[in-house]
């Protein structure tokens, strides 16, 4: 990780520069290897997120210095790609459904994405295809077409399809000008609040962590991996965090199980009175709300940043989308593996013959680090000056970032993911996980609970 790179986060973090000192990289050689650099975007992120926490903590218990910050490439590695090392009663998840893939058109590759049952069904309802088809009778229909013409078809349908483009083509389209033009994220002051001081960390029993979240409430409205995973991080900090889903959409039980660490999972449905009361009351108690899904899709229940600085002053509102607040796609569904076939990333990984991929899910995973740590920040802010903090992060900007923005270094010596993985026993069976890589001198260095069954959890704070 060079100072450069990650000096350009902090900077956008608002952190002291001064600060920086205190992060030391542990190499552990090559890993995450790839054309782009991924394993600096992951260690800078990571080191981002551990010395946000660590200013925290040193803020909340009163210590002459900032905790020292340890980035190691083992750990970095194995949480980037935690969704296979995920094992549940020695069960792999099933990360891709056949119907998420590329797929080779007339003129090109298109990339569609149909893990969830209804994006499956749109899909194939916008092809003209029946609920049963094969990824055979897929496959030779798109033969037939553009990929420009499935991508938008697709999308008016409700689903998820996206043409493969190269950096320079996305350079070229709207949305790739718009979100090249923002920042790496968005800080903003929604409105003056007091200051609203979180509790003193004193008088913890002898040999416990430092937990600089203890005692936030987090109330989270994400799904899939960036939202969660930024979350999760804050409940390993020490954070009382809610997860908050409708019932309509039920999650895939493997993806909850690599995310909920430390979370509890409850469902409401906003479109009852009585679970809107209930989502009010949760509301009235939280610190931070975390929200996941398209720019103004939570509007209509009362969700967006200004109302929500309305009713609850000195909230910090984090929000995180696939496209950007800004540009023709910004109402847009994605997910991180239609974003790197969007700007370019495929193409750059692959070959003549087939696009690429990273070697992990780096755009959400990076993305989450970020948000954790960018919400870490604001609550620093919020202790120091008042005020109700809006944070802005897109998976795209992330993906503009890796392409131009970061600096690549030689790998050195080897990488054994074993040692950076754990086993817990839970409701849910056996699970083998990543531990988590945010590491600080006197941290914490797991999670306090392991996940539950999704959506099984009173909707009320701890």
């Amino acid at each position: 990780m060079t100072a450069e790179d990650i000096g350009f986060v902090w900077s956008a973090l608002g952190g002291d520069p001064a600060l920086l000192r205190r992060i030391s990289n542990v190499e552990r050689g090559a890993v995450l290897e790839a054309r782009l650099p991924v394993r600096e975007l992951a260690r800078a992120c990571v080191g981002v997120c551990a010395l946000a926490a660590a200013e925290l903590g040193a803020l909340r218990a009163g210590l002459p210095d900032v905790p020292e910050v340890r980035v190691d490439d083992g750990a970095v590695a194995a949480a980037f790609v935690s969704e296979r090392h995920l094992l549940i009663d020695g069960r792999a998840p099933v990360n891709f459904a056949p119907l998420s893939r590329f797929w080779r058109t007339s003129d090109g590759w298109v990339r569609t994405h149909a893990n969830y049952p209804h994006h499956r069904a749109r899909l194939l309802s916008a092809l003209g295809l029946p609920a049963d088809a094969t990824a055979d009778t897929v496959e030779a229909h798109l033969a037939g077409r553009s990929a420009v013409d499935v991508e938008d078809t697709v999308y008016a349908a409700g689903g998820l399809a996206v043409a493969l483009r190269s950096a320079k083509e996305w350079a070229a389209h709207e949305q790739g000008a718009a979100v090249s033009r923002g920042p790496l994220l968005s800080r903003e002051r929604l409105g003056d609040a007091p200051v609203r001081a979180l509790a003193p960390l004193a008088g913890a029993p002898a040999g416990a962590p430092l937990l600089p979240a203890a005692g936030v409430r987090v109330l989270d409205l994400t799904r899939v991996i960036a939202g969660p995973v930024a979350t999760r991080t804050l409940a390993l900090l020490g954070a009382d965090v809610l997860r908050v889903d409708s019932p309509r959409l039920p999650e895939l039980p493997d993806q909850h199980a690599d995310t909920g660490f430390g979370k509890r999972s409850a469902t409401l449905d906003l479109d009852r009175a009585t679970d809107r009361r209930t989502f009010e009351e949760l509301l009235g108690g939280a610190d931070v709300v975390v929200t996941g899904y398209r720019p103004g899709a939570l509007d209509r229940f009362g969700l967006a940043p200004e109302a929500l600085a309305g009713r609850r002053p000195g909230l910090v509102v984090a929000r995180l989308s696939a496209w950007g607040a800004d540009g023709p796609w910004a109402g847009r569904r994605g997910f991180d593996s239609l974003v790197q076939a969007a700007t370019g990333i495929a193409e750059t990984e692959g070959s003549a013959d087939r696009p690429g991929a990273l070697p992990a899910q780096a755009l959400d995973h990076g993305t989450g680090y970020l948000l954790a740590a960018a919400v870490l920040r604001s609550l620093t802010e919020r202790t120091r000056e008042g005020g109700t903090r809006l944070v802005r992060l897109a998976l795209a900007r992330t993906a503009a970032w890796l392409v131009n923005g970061i600096a690549p270094e030689p790998a050195r010596g080897s990488y054994e993911p074993g040692a950076r993985l754990a086993g817990t026993d839970s409701d849910l069976g056996r699970l083998r996980y990543a531990r988590p890589p945010v590491s600080f001198a006197g941290g914490p260095d797991d999670w306090a609970r392991p996940p539950g069954v999704w959506g099984t959890d009173p909707a009320r704070w701890s």
